[in-house]
């Protein structure tokens, strides 16, 4: 690669850092407002309101991350004493950078560059699973030092739970991915998106999507299973001595890795960019317009496609913290060790077999595949329930009554 290349490429990964963390900022005004719908009650509503005659306002509220950030660069700033002043510093970075580099291999879209690459797919790498898998992994080690270098008993017991809570869930995740990779044969990113243009692997893995939305959830650890953060058992936990903009840094890791998590779930399991109709638009548009002009087409409305999806499955995530309560941190073990990974290990055997067994046929091999994890899931949830504890009330007869 020469030096202009070197330079395209700077300037695209800066251009991805900026988009990441403002994507972060709106995710922030995104959720209040959901989770203000979801709760009846008011969200964020004036920073950057517009007036208008008769007392009106609009876009209330959209200036409210903005103006967060700046409360945040002006706070004080203060390190504990006996903390250790290095490890304390830079644990931030720890958190926030692999949050960051996930999106280096995931496909936003399809812009061909007339040269066989993707302008909207920074790092087409031959191992894009496993890289993808790694870093996702990387990020709890910031969480982990965090609480250790704090010096303080809350803190390292929320890193402490986090360490636990992500390898926990990271088997569970890595089999479920392990499904699509079976699926299409390929460990590349862009060659699983290309699998899906027939029939998107929704359909076959279901019960791998489940397993994967569940274990990703835990594994930024987000409501229902933020244990590491639970202020009434850990005082604010791995985060109790940071404050000022460190205090953000983990919280900007903890929503790009958020919606990082749900594009590689769209990636996987939705088709990524792919939609149906975007080959002949840009068909249509390249026979009137001209090749570049249709790519360019190609490439924004396969990016606008692939944000659609995110936005849904964020969507979802928000409402799962709406309204499901914080786990018990016995109930989020046995959830991972008994009842995820078995069903991990159960799809990825009915995977192996019916692609064995059914090579080329497959439609219906994608069905069956997809009915029995459907089946194997409904079969885990009943086992899974919690037994009813016996009543130990005595009732008293009625003879006892009216004697």
């Amino acid at each position: 690669m020469d030096w202009l290349g070197i330079g395209i490429l700077i300037i695209k990964c800066i251009g991805l850092t900026l988009a990441a963390t403002t994507l972060f900022a709106y995710f922030t005004l995104f959720e209040r407002r959901l989770l203000a719908r979801f709760q009846h009650r008011v969200g964020p509503n004036r920073a950057g309101a517009i007036p208008l005659p008769g007392g009106r306002r609009v876009l209330g509220g959209w200036l409210q991350p903005a103006a967060d950030a700046v409360k945040l660069f002006f706070k004080e700033d203060v390190i504990p004493t006996m903390a250790d002043r290095w490890v304390y510093l830079i644990a931030p970075g720890f958190a926030v950078v692999p949050a960051l580099i996930i999106w280096v291999a995931i496909p936003l879209g399809y812009w061909p560059d007339g040269q066989g690459g993707n302008y909207l797919h920074f790092a087409p790498i031959d191992v894009g699973v496993l890289y993808l898998l790694a870093v996702t992994s990387v990020g709890v080690y910031g969480i982990a030092i965090a609480g250790w270098a704090s010096n303080n008993k809350y803190s390292m017991l929320g890193g402490v739970r986090a360490s636990a809570q992500v390898i926990s869930y990271e088997l569970a995740l890595g089999l479920a991915v392990l499904g699509v990779v079976m699926q299409a044969q390929s460990f590349r990113t862009e060659a699983i998106v290309a699998g899906q243009g027939q029939m998107w692997y929704i359909v076959p893995q279901f019960l791998g999507f489940v397993i994967f939305l569940i274990a990703s959830t835990a594994e930024v650890v987000r409501a229902p299973f933020d244990l590491v953060e639970a202020e009434q058992e850990l005082v604010g936990g791995y985060n109790t001595e940071y404050g000022s903009m460190k205090f953000a840094l983990f919280f900007m890791s903890e929503y790009i890795k958020l919606i990082a998590m749900n594009a590689i779930a769209v990636m996987l399991f939705f088709g990524g960019w792919q939609f149906p109709g975007l080959t002949e638009l840009a068909a249509a548009v390249s026979a009137s317009a001209g090749d570049t002009i249709g790519a360019a087409v190609f490439g924004l409305t396969s990016l606008g496609a692939f944000l659609l999806k995110v936005t849904v499955l964020s969507f979802i995530s928000v409402w799962m913290r709406a309204t499901l309560p914080r786990v018990r941190y016995d109930q989020l073990m046995n959830l991972g060790w008994k009842v995820l990974l078995p069903l991990a290990l159960v799809n990825v055997a009915v995977t192996a077999i019916v692609n064995v067994l059914l090579p080329d046929a497959g439609l219906l091999a994608a069905l069956l595949t997809g009915g029995i994890g459907l089946v194997v899931l409904l079969i885990g949830v009943a086992i899974s329930q919690p037994a009813r504890a016996a009543s130990s009330v005595t009732l008293i007869s009625r003879a006892t009554q009216q004697s």
